[in-house]
C-alpha cells in the first residue's frame, strides 16, 4: 500500500488530510511532537479502518525529523507523499510574532527554522528514493499571508514565502523526474475560535485540496480562501 508521512500532524488539518489518503487506500504516518497526542490520533483513525502509527519529533531538531521519516520508511517500506505542515497549537520557544519594521534576525531565525529548514530536511529524507523510483509527491502548507502577507505577521510571512518561493522552484527543477512539489497556502481561519469577521472553513473543506494536487501534477499551487 502506499504511504503518505504527515508533519506536524494534528487534530485539525493532519488529521483531515489523513483521513482523505487513508480513505483512499493510504498507510498513515504522523510526525509530531508530543507521542500521546499523536496515539490518539492513530487510535481514532484506527477505528475508522485507516492503518496509521505515530512517530515523534521535532521539525526543531533536525536530526529527530530524518530519523522519524527513516523510521516510517522502514515501517512502511517507503513514502510516496511526503505533507508539511506543522502550525503549534502551544507556544514554541523563540517564537514571537512581529511586524515588518519589528523584524530581525533574532525574531525570523527561528520562523526560517520552523518553516523552511525544517521543510527542506523532510524532503531531502524523501527525495533520493523518490527519484529513485520516478514517483513521489511533495506537499508544503502556509498561510496565506506566504502571498498576502500582514503586518502583525511579517516575520512569520517573509518565513513562509521563502517557503513558498523554494517549494515552486523545486517543483519546476524536478520536471520529467516523475516527483511532484506543490504548496497549499490556506487563507482562511480554520475552525471555529478566530478572530470576528474572518473567513472560515473546516478542515474536512480543505483536505480535498491535498488528493487533487497529488493527482493533478501540472499544479505547483493552490489557495484556499473565503
Amino acid at each position: 500500500m502506499p504511504t503518505i508521512a504527515i508533519i506536524g500532524a494534528g487534530p485539525g488539518m493532519g488529521l483531515a488530510i489523513a483521513r482523505t489518503f487513508g480513505s483512499r487506500g493510504f498507510d498513515v504516518a504522523l510526525i509530531a511532537r508530543t507521542k500521546e497526542k499523536l496515539q490518539a490520533l492513530v487510535d481514532q483513525l484506527g477505528q475508522e479502518g485507516i492503518t496509521a502509527e505515530a512517530f515523534p519529533a521535532d521539525v526543531l531538531d533536525r536530526p529527530s525529523l530524518t530519523d522519524a521519516l527513516d523510521a516510517v520508511k522502514a515501517r512502511f517500506g517507503g513514502i510516496d507523499v511526503l505533507e508539511y505542515s506543522p502550525a503549534p497549537h502551544s507556544p514554541v520557544p523563540g517564537h514571537s510574532l512581529a511586524a515588518p519594521s519589528e523584524a530581525t534576525v533574532d525574531n525570523l531565525q527561528p520562523q526560517l527554522e520552523y518553516n523552511l529548514y525544517g521543510a527542506i530536511t523532510a524532503a531531502k529524507a524523501v527525495l533520493p528514493a523518490m527519484r529513485e523510483a520516478g514517483a513521489g509527491t511533495l506537499l508544503f502548507t502556509t498561510g496565506g499571508g506566504s502571498i498576502d502577507p500582514l503586518p502583525m505577521l511579517g516575520n512569520v510571512n517573509a518565513a513562509q514565502a521563502a517557503l513558498r518561493n523554494w517549494v515552486i522552484n523545486l517543483n519546476k527543477e524536478l520536471a520529467g523526474s516523475g516527483v511532484h512539489a506543490a504548496h497549499v497556502a490556506i487563507g482562511v481561519w480554520i475552525g471555529g475560535g478566530g478572530p470576528e469577521g474572518s473567513p472560515t472553513a473546516t478542515a474536512d473543506e480543505i483536505a480535498p485540496l491535498y488528493w487533487d494536487l497529488h493527482e493533478n501534477r501540472d499544479r505547483s499551487e493552490v489557495v484556499f480562501s473565503a
